[in-house]
């Protein structure tokens, strides 16, 4: 495991410059498990997420010299920004390489924080090989995302926070992609309290460390597909794989869909904004990936926020939908006037909102004569879309679902 003396010196060189985030009671998961949930925000961290922490302690620790020539990293986004931030508040060059399906708000937050960025590969690994080669081509410092001593130290001093706050915690679950944030918890908590309990969540999509994990030895991937692009890691890091097997007790995935019903939740129920990984721990609590019995004050991590927009509005129209609270329906009618007339009362009636609706006469596909409407609904559940579906029936409309 990492020193613990490492990570309180950490603590010390970060104090000045990182957000102490809040470690917030969640009364919508502890009433599911009956027991004291509390969400560790580093959302609310000055870059929208932890790796701040771990980037700025490294770049803090480097000599004058090292300094001078510059330093560059890889990352999808997060760590991209701590290394940004980090190097603009000592007065150092950054580059930053970030692969080409980075979100927008990432690439152009890092910009905005004074960084070179150069797009490269269809992943982090890929990207990750290119700035390698660059940096010591260019002669640059390499600032690696998780596997360094003095970034996991940084990345740490997150248990040594969320102790301070709570200092009876017997459960800390954490995102993981490359291994770098709970390789520095793990190695805090259990220095400080062996009998804390460490929970690592991966992404479905990026399973490397998982498998890794289960089979005690570096695994990786042959590609990585998931929303929760700050975990997307696909190569396994033996130094933080070895740091994880000594002090992590379980590890679970959670898919796509899972983390994207955590994103709405967290949003609906808590009204915080997290992006795919910060919601993984989330992810794992409400679709009862972990047991916790006996567990009565357990912290769950939100690393991060920096969700593209995008995204995020895809994730909300699509859990609106799976929630029964919007619906799309498909309607042939006879093109003539007063039969847009009779759907709309009909719709009324059933007291749905007509939020879209697109007119169609001219598909191959109808008859001449006909018009489809294609409508889209507001309803107020399960048992309000199958009224609609009742009157719609009963006024004898030829109509299906699409959504």
């Amino acid at each position: 495991m990492l020193e613990l003396n490492k990570i309180y010196q950490a603590k010390q060189k970060i104090a000045d410059f990182i957000v102490k985030t809040p470690l917030a009671y969640a009364p919508f998961l502890s009433e599911l498990y009956k027991a004291e949930i509390y969400l560790k925000k580093e959302n609310l961290q000055l870059t929208g997420a932890y790796k701040i922490r771990g980037a700025y302690n490294k770049i803090a620790n480097l000599s004058q010299k090292q300094k001078s020539k510059g330093v560059i990293a890889a990352s999808a986004g997060n760590h991209a920004q701590g290394v940004a931030i980090s190097a603009r508040k000592f007065g150092i060059k950054a580059i930053i390489v970030m692969p080409e399906s980075t979100p927008l708000l990432k690439v152009s937050a890092t910009k905005n924080l004074g960084a070179q960025v150069l797009l490269k590969g269809d992943n982090f690994d890929e990207a990750y090989a290119f700035a390698i080669n660059y940096a010591k081509e260019q002669g640059l410092i390499f600032i690696h995302p998780f596997e360094d001593e003095l970034v996991m130290a940084g990345q740490g001093t997150l248990m040594l926070e969320m102790l301070d706050d709570i200092s009876d915690l017997d459960t800390i679950i954490v995102p993981v992609g490359g291994g770098g944030l709970i390789s520095g918890i793990a190695s805090a908590a259990k220095q400080i309290n062996p009998h804390i309990k460490i929970i690592g969540v991966g992404a479905k999509g990026a399973p490397a460390m998982y498998e890794s994990f289960h089979a005690k030895k570096a695994l990786n991937s042959n590609s990585v597909r998931t929303i929760a692009d700050g975990i997307a890691v696909r190569d396994v890091s033996s130094i933080n794989l070895k740091i994880i097997l000594e002090s992590v007790d379980e590890f679970v995935l959670v898919d796509d869909e899972e983390i994207a019903n955590a994103v709405l939740f967290l949003l609906e129920r808590h009204k915080i904004i997290v992006e795919g990984a910060g919601a993984a721990s989330v992810a794992a609590l409400l679709h009862q990936k972990i047991k916790l019995t006996h567990r009565k004050k357990i912290a769950a991590i939100l690393s991060g926020g920096n969700i593209d927009v995008q995204m995020l509005n895809i994730i909300i129209e699509k859990g609106l939908f799976k929630a029964h609270r919007k619906m799309q329906i498909n309607v042939t009618l006879i093109d003539k006037p007063g039969a847009l007339l009779n759907l709309t009362d009909s719709l009324k009636n059933a007291n749905a909102n007509i939020v879209k609706i697109d007119y169609d006469r001219f598909s191959t596909k109808l008859n001449y004569g006909d018009a489809m409407i294609s409508i889209t609904l507001e309803t107020k559940g399960k048992e309000h879309q199958e009224e609609v579906r009742k009157i719609l029936t009963q006024k004898s409309f030829d109509f299906y679902e699409t959504l």
